[in-house]
């Protein structure tokens, strides 16, 4: 029986007289890579936010492997759309820094063997010396995710990672967000818009509505990988469903606002 880590149950939000949520609910499983998808500004990144206990929700309940956020907090982790590195340290400083903020009584060297051992995990094993600005895009973008394993998460939260990369480098870095996945064992919640992209790493994708924002959609995904969505009558037939239920949102929104 797969245990549910992170529970949204009838959660309502409001910002000022917007209503963001209204009775949201979904679960996330333990070891699942769940893509969160969206059209704009429907509070896909938001969701992350009430996980990691950076804003409180109005209504309902959040609960982190069974904890309330301001407790679970402590067994997440981000990637974020920019890396955030410390310009001034190295790969490896990078990556320490991350331990140094959330263990202050791990020893020094206890870190350094970490941040190496992740370092070689992600594929930067002859980079640790050298500093952002020496690294392309992609690169620190993997920095940053070694980041966020080191602080030893049972869930890694990614929001839209890899949005600012070239094509050919987001479709190494989805491969290679994938093995590391399947490496570690760990569960993550991938915040994105693209459908390609969800089809590509989910096991199971929530397609979330225009505001006030519900569960408009789970869809499971058994395809092997590695995916090749053209080439795969399932997968085929998946994205043309995603993209006809897109266009119908933004339908919906524009009728809306006029």
């Amino acid at each position: 029986m797969t245990t549910d880590v992170l529970k949204f149950e009838n959660v309502s939000l409001k910002f000022k007289d917007e209503t963001i949520y209204e009775n949201l609910t979904f679960s996330v499983r333990a070891g699942e890579f769940l893509c969160i998808l969206g059209p704009s500004g429907c509070g896909k990144s938001t969701s992350l936010r009430l996980m990691g206990d950076l804003i409180p929700a109005d209504g309902g309940h959040v609960s982190v492997m069974g904890a309330d956020p301001s407790e679970g907090w402590s067994k997440l982790a981000y990637v974020f759309q920019s890396p955030r590195l410390a310009p001034w340290r190295t790969a490896l400083g990078n990556v320490m820094l991350g331990m140094e903020l959330r263990f202050t009584d791990k020893p020094k060297a206890e870190m350094r063997s970490t941040a190496e051992r992740l370092l070689a995990l992600v594929g930067l094993q002859d980079d640790m010396e050298k500093y952002p600005a020496m690294l392309s895009g992609g690169e620190r973008q993997r920095v940053s995710i070694a980041r966020a394993l080191s602080v030893e998460p049972e869930i890694i939260l990614m929001d839209e990672p890899f949005s600012a990369l070239d094509l050919n480098t987001r479709r190494r870095m989805r491969d290679e967000i994938i093995r590391i996945w399947q490496e570690t064992g760990k569960t993550v919640i991938f915040v994105t818009h693209d459908v390609d992209e969800a089809l590509t790493l989910a096991n199971r994708v929530l397609l979330l509505s225009n505001k006030p924002t519900t569960v408009l959609e789970t869809i499971e995904l058994e395809a092997p990988r590695p995916r090749d969505i053209e080439n795969s009558p399932e997968l085929s037939e998946q994205k043309a469903h995603l993209i006809s239920l897109f266009q119908t949102l933004e339908t919906n929104a524009t009728e809306q606002d006029n």
